[in-house]
């Protein structure tokens, strides 16, 4: 079976949206030695407000660097003001999309529906998603990982037509807290995910998952190590360009 291709996504959230910050932002990844390794996808998901920047600033840089939008709308279009469409995205040039981020989750109630829905969008519109999934602490300490993962991955990828995606387990627990699963933690999660896709008619060996949650240079190695990871989604740690390529050379190394 060919290996599954590993990925490198830096999720800026609601940080660099200005022009001067995300042009320095690229200014100092093209200043890193990022080869182009069609093993590893080096994706950058920086806010609304830079999006057009930031795909013209990847098309002159000299590494192979894909766009991601943080966010979609699961209408396709109507009166709903500040969202934005599959279509727009499109439009843009977009490949990729986050789905289902904790945060989406937990602070503007994203339902598994919605989630549904935008998946169904996104693919139909040959766009991958970055679909996220993972279980918060409380969850984890009753003995609800599996159930929460099961629950969140058949209602988000119910009868889809295509296997285009990527996932992303992340534990909302080690979000953001500098508490990182451990390797134990990690692999059972990725294995389970597998399960379930395997499951509900997917393949589950061929679909990258990768791992978010406090990753940094310092665990970085360590967690790409393991066999079930196939790369990472990157919060805090990417919004410095060279701690980014640094967790970026672990995973080329990995390859």
């Amino acid at each position: 079976m060919k290996n599954r291709i590993k990925y490198c996504i830096a999720n800026l959230k609601m940080n660099l949206g200005t022009q001067s910050d995300i042009m320095k932002y690229f200014s100092n990844l093209n200043n890193c030695d990022i080869s182009t390794n069609e093993s590893v996808g080096i994706i950058i998901s920086p806010p609304f407000t830079t999006l057009s920047q930031s795909i013209a600033l990847s098309e002159v840089s000299k590494a192979h660097l894909e766009i991601a939008a943080q966010n979609v709308n699961d209408h396709d279009s109507g009166a709903f003001t500040g969202e934005v469409s599959v279509e727009m995205l499109k439009d843009y040039g977009i490949g990729y999309v986050i789905v289902g981020h904790s945060e989406r989750r937990a602070y503007f109630n994203e339902t598994n529906d919605q989630i549904n829905k935008k998946n169904k969008n996104l693919i139909k519109n040959n766009m991958c998603p970055i679909f996220c999934v993972g279980e918060t602490l409380e969850q984890r300490n009753n003995a609800l990982i599996e159930k929460t993962l099961k629950n969140q991955i058949i209602k988000g990828l119910d009868k889809l037509g295509a296997k285009e995606i990527i996932l992303a387990y992340e534990p909302v627990w080690a979000i953001g807290t500098g508490q990182t699963a451990t390797s134990e933690i990690i692999t059972e999660a990725h294995q389970m995910i597998r399960n379930i896709l395997n499951d509900i008619g997917f393949d589950g060996q061929k679909i990258s998952i990768l791992y978010g949650g406090s990753v940094n240079r310092n665990n970085a190695k360590e967690l790409i190590a393991l066999a079930d990871v196939d790369g990472f989604l990157i919060g805090g740690a990417s919004l410095d360009a060279n701690h980014f390529y640094d967790i970026y050379k672990f995973i080329e190394e990995s390859v």
